[in-house]
């Protein structure tokens, strides 16, 4: 019991953590835009992103205000392999011999 309480303290404290730094919140202006390493961070929390804003009409997976392909470039390393990087790592089965 102890355990599944504390679980749960720490999935709502780590989805509070993530959802404080979403793109496209509100919070950058063209004279602050998001940069190579904000583009990194919302490509990790993209999925979160995306479910936030079904709720939150604000909210998006892509910050507008970005500096141009950098933020771009940093968004699609951070979507890449933290999703299709995935695939790298799984053991390929081994051809079974009839």
């Amino acid at each position: 019991m102890k355990k599944t309480f504390v679980l749960i303290v720490l999935l709502v404290l780590a989805m509070l953590f993530i959802g404080s730094c979403v793109s496209g919140d509100g919070s950058r202006s063209s004279n602050d835009p998001a940069g190579f390493f904000s583009g990194i961070w919302h490509g990790w929390v993209a999925p979160f992103s995306l479910i936030w804003g079904f709720f939150n009409r604000h909210v998006r997976v892509y910050e507008s205000n970005n500096v141009g392909w950098w933020y771009d470039f940093g968004f699609y390393i951070a979507v890449i392999s933290g999703f299709g990087g995935l695939s790298l790592t799984r053991r390929k089965k081994e051809d079974e011999k009839c």
